[in-house]
């Protein structure tokens, strides 16, 4: 299993770790802390050197409950620190964490690889449009409403099988559009309770029928410390646990917090495979 990022082939078949680098004032865990050129580049830097295989470029926090950022707000937010960060590392694929077919398209244009929706183009109808002419590999996430109401509403008569319906319907539009590489993300904590989202993880290999790339996000999500009676800076060793357990389960990429850690997982697993 491959994805093509401008040209090059990744091959999949060791699990890949995308890591996350937030340039947010107010993102749940690490809001507000890299907020200048010289804390971005380095938290950047750290990341690949202890093994991130991409890394996902965030300009608006999508935590439940948060409000939405202007147009103006993210592309200001975001392209100088992009272009930034292309520069520095120009041999890392970026991702972008973006909702907007106008952020998306102006960050593939200096040079990003990757467009990371969170609504699987439900919040912007014109972004399958943008991913597909440019020819950048798509995650589509799996989210029930917006940031600000996802959590009002998280009612399913079977939360797995409403997701892979969902995701049925998007992978046909998707492909009509010509988008090739799609990755594929169940959307822990967006739109569901603490059961759904482990109910999500007792049945993950499900999603492996498609025949892409599944991606998770749990790292250091509500899920985890409210479930451990704890708060997300003490999460990391649940953070492990669960994505240990969904590498079991044959998902193919980690978006994390923590790569070292993610890495160690995966080297483990993979020895004993």
């Amino acid at each position: 299993m491959t994805i093509n990022c401008k040209g090059v082939l990744i091959n999949l078949n060791k699990p890949k770790i995308l890591g996350i680098l937030n340039i947010t004032p107010d993102s749940f865990f690490d809001g507000g802390k890299y907020n200048t050129t010289k804390k971005i580049l380095k938290q950047c830097e750290k990341m690949i050197n202890e093994g991130a295989d991409f890394i996902d470029v965030g300009a608006q926090s999508s935590r439940p409950g948060s409000k939405e950022l202007s147009l103006e707000e993210e592309l200001n937010r975001l392209m100088p620190n992009l272009a930034n960060l292309i520069k520095e590392f120009p041999e890392i694929p970026f991702s972008i964490d973006t909702y907007r077919s106008k952020i998306a398209e102006e960050s593939i244009n200096i040079g990003a690889s990757i467009i990371n929706d969170i609504s699987s183009g439900n919040l912007d109808s014109k972004m399958m449009e943008v991913v597909g002419r440019k020819k950048v590999p798509y995650i589509m996430m799996h989210m029930k409403g917006n940031p600000l109401t996802m959590q009002i509403n998280t009612n399913y008569k079977n939360v797995v099988t409403e997701i892979i319906e969902f995701f049925s319907k998007k992978i046909k539009q998707a492909y009509s559009f010509g988008i090739n590489d799609l990755i594929i993300d169940p959307g822990f904590g967006f739109g569901k309770n603490i059961d759904d989202n482990f109910r999500i993880l007792n049945h993950l290999e499900l999603f492996n029928s498609f025949n892409l790339p599944v991606m998770v996000g749990i790292s250091r999500k509500s899920m985890i410390y409210k479930k451990l009676g704890i708060n997300s800076k003490q999460s990391l060793n649940g953070t492990s646990v669960l994505n240990t357990v969904s590498l079991t389960k044959k998902i193919k990429i980690l978006r994390v917090h923590d790569v070292r850690e993610a890495k160690e997982c995966i080297d483990l697993l993979q020895e004993l495979e």
